[in-house]
């Protein structure tokens, strides 16, 4: 057995589709190529191959050019103008040996020319050659094809994805009275590191977030949203900002807690040198009190009504790296301040020369956009971010959380029995009044801070 057809046991034998009106020549090519282990199909007329060819498309073609009826040419012009067709190799075999022949030839989509009379290991080096072209391209089409519906796939989990993480964003409707709160959130991929939300906790309080997962993509965007979904409403159960008693009753969990439980939840992982960062805090709606902690965050900035913005305290290890204890920092709201928390994302934004946007000029970028409304003074600073950075491609998720306090009339409850005429309630029920007194008793004193 020739070593030709040894090979192509254990795949299927290439078809070729032999025209040409002479007889003669048809057995003889026909011979020849059986001879190599092909499967031939002889027709003797161009109107047979396109026939035959819409029939049962071959793997290649050797066509005749002078044959009555439909020459070879017009042959080809026919099956390039068939999309099923038109990826089958032609190879032209004549005895028009002219050089506009076989310009013709290649014009039309011919991929080959062989002249009669023609030697046969020639003719069996091209056939073999053209039938390997023909399989690896159609490798590659299959092959594109498969990485498409990959990509789509991948494309619709990305997409599912976001949705996901776009849920743990503050609502746009989100009301809450006394407050108004104005955020921006732009991942620099599909999927984000970061995580931001203003959680209601009960009627008097509000915890707010920034966490930045370091590393980007899929591994930063799941820990993210796993941490995101720790840090949710008191109604999830999964939630650690409050506490849950055995009789069902809920606390505010005071920010040090909430930071300590991370710490252990997600320890350093060596083998992804993935931590966390997380700027967590409770604001009193009633105080302006906004009692916080940091593990490794860049620190919030304090906007006074009557004066400039300040950096407040932020010490501590990022999430997982450390199991020293956490310390919470105070600072008090009054009406017409406001409080910036960031991801890191903001001030290391590079420009054309390298130079990082830094946490000077975003606190002066913060001071110059003090006199418009909060919704617009983010969007100010995040515009200077912009206009420094210029073409420089985005290189980390930004986050920019903000919150502004307003002055609310105070409705003078109906008075205790009891009690003197000044006496106030902003508790409405038992639950949330043990929810405040807990919070409130686990804090040090104001000189501790």
């Amino acid at each position: 057995m020739p070593p030709h057809k040894a090979e192509r046991l254990t795949e299927p034998s290439p078809s070729i589709l032999v025209v040409d009106d002479t007889s003669a020549n048809l057995q003889v090519l026909t011979g020849m190529l059986k001879e190599r282990g092909y499967k031939v199909r002889p027709v003797p007329s161009g109107k047979l191959a396109l026939l035959a060819a819409q029939r049962d498309p071959p793997d290649l073609i050797l066509l005749d050019i002078n044959m009555p009826e439909m020459n070879g040419y017009e042959v080809c012009q026919q099956l390039k103008a068939d999309d099923r067709l038109r990826g089958i190799p032609v190879i032209f075999i004549s005895a028009l040996t002219e050089q506009l022949d076989k310009v013709n030839a290649f014009a039309i989509g011919g991929v080959d020319y062989i002249t009669k009379p023609f030697q046969l290991e020639e003719l069996h080096a091209r056939v073999e050659t053209h039938l390997k072209l023909h399989r690896l391209q159609t490798e590659l089409v299959d092959a594109n094809a498969h990485l498409a519906a990959a990509n789509d796939r991948m494309s619709r989990d990305l997409e599912a994805a976001m949705r996901i993480q776009q849920t743990f964003l503050p609502l746009e409707a989100a009301s809450i009275p006394g407050m108004e709160f104005a955020w921006v959130y732009r991942p620099c991929d599909e999927l984000a590191g970061d995580g931001l939300n203003v959680v209601e906790l009960d009627a008097e309080h509000v915890g707010l977030y920034v966490l930045d997962v370091s590393g980007h993509g899929v591994a930063a965007a799941l820990l993210s949203v796993t941490m995101s979904r720790l840090l949710s409403s008191s109604a999830d159960h999964s939630s650690i900002l409050v506490r849950r008693s055995s009789t069902g009753s809920t606390s505010i969990a005071p920010p040090a807690e909430v930071a300590a439980h991370l710490n252990r939840l997600f320890p350093f992982d060596g083998v992804t040198s993935q931590f966390a960062t997380l700027l967590y805090g409770v604001l009193n709606l009633t105080t302006g009190e906004f009692r916080y902690v940091s593990a490794g965050h860049p620190p919030p900035i304090h906007v006074r009504v009557g004066g400039n913005s300040s950096v407040l305290e932020s010490e501590g290890y990022p999430i997982g790296v450390a199991e020293e204890n956490y310390k919470e920092r105070s600072v008090r709201l009054e009406p017409g301040d406001r409080l910036f928390l960031y991801s890191d994302g903001v001030f290391e934004a590079l420009n054309a020369t390298g130079a990082q946007f830094g946490s000077r000029r975003l606190e002066r970028s913060i001071d110059a956009s003090r006199s418009r409304p909060i919704q617009e003074s983010v969007q100010a600073v995040l515009a200077q971010v912009d206009c420094w950075r210029g073409t420089v491609s985005v290189g980390d998720d930004l986050s920019l959380l903000a919150v502004e306090r307003h002055m609310v009339p105070v409705v003078e409850p109906a008075t205790n029995p009891g009690t003197n005429g000044d006496a106030r309630s902003s508790v409405t029920s038992d639950g949330d009044k043990r929810a405040t007194e807990v919070f409130e008793s686990q804090r040090p004193p104001e000189s501790a801070f």
